[in-house]
């Protein structure tokens, strides 16, 4: 069903099931799959994919122009998957050419009122950010993660799985899979058992985490604390993706309890 005040490009590709309702504004290289809610007043532009069962607020703004000062109007992209809410106001640009010309957002992920996803950010699957967060450009937010309201992700920011960003954090240091991180500049504050906890992970395992956290930020010094592992706890899965997670790129600064 489309509201009659709709304006809809003839070029874009809407499936007969998306519901859209009045004023809202879709371009021309939009394509929005089945069982997809379009609330009033939202704009969708820009070369941008939509899957299925997205449920999308008024005053959304979904595939506009990045806010990068390089962009020139190129053609890049926006994708989004199945079943993610995405409420008021919130804003998703497209990527930029200079950063892989794409930006990604994954599966049932709820995206509160005024979020701001930028130019190529990669969004993984079951996201929850929080009134007013603002990601960054480049930024990579992985699985299961949930970031607190009005807080603010610095460009290229990696922020592992499942961790837990509290309310009004300043994130410009990557964050450990698992991690709890607080502050005005963010420091690591412990492991998000809770959230472990939640998805059925065993005692043992959040046991033999938590020991490993202690020893891989024992001291300042990260590398000579890997290194001391010996090949300790290397049957937790868990601790064998948070190591891989500090080695992957060792040109950003990890956040650390020492971060204070």
């Amino acid at each position: 069903m489309i509201h009659k005040t709709a304006i809809i490009d003839d070029k874009a590709k809407i499936h007969k099931d998306v519901k859209i309702g009045p004023y809202v504004v879709i371009g021309p290289y939009v394509e929005i799959n089945e069982g997809t809610l379009v609330q009033s007043h939202v704009s969708i532009t820009g070369h941008t994919v939509i899957g299925k069962n997205n449920k999308i607020f008024p005053f959304a703004s979904i595939g506009n122009e990045p806010q990068d000062l390089k962009h020139k109007g190129e053609n890049t992209k926006l994708t989004i998957g199945d079943g993610n809410t995405i409420r008021e106001y919130t804003t998703i640009n497209t990527g930029t050419i200079g950063g892989g010309g794409i930006t990604k957002v994954g599966d049932n992920s709820l995206l509160m009122i005024g979020v701001h996803i930028a130019h190529d950010c990669i969004i993984g699957n079951n996201v929850i950010i929080a009134n007013s967060a603002a990601i960054a450009g480049h930024a990579e937010i992985g699985d299961d993660v949930i970031i607190g309201g009005n807080c603010g992700v610095q460009q290229f920011t990696r922020i592992g799985k499942m961790a837990m960003i509290g309310g009004m954090t300043g994130v410009s240091r990557d964050v450990i899979p698992y991690g709890v991180s607080l502050g005005n500049r963010n420091y690591l504050d412990g492991i998000n058992i809770v959230g472990l906890r939640r998805r059925k992970v065993s005692n043992k395992d959040i046991i033999s985490l938590s020991d490993a956290y202690k020893e891989i930020f024992k001291t300042e010094s990260l590398s000579d604390n890997l290194n001391k592992l010996n090949g300790n706890f290397k049957d937790n899965i868990y601790v064998n993706e948070v190591i891989e997670f500090i080695n992957k790129d060792k040109k950003r600064p990890i956040c650390t309890p020492f971060s204070k």
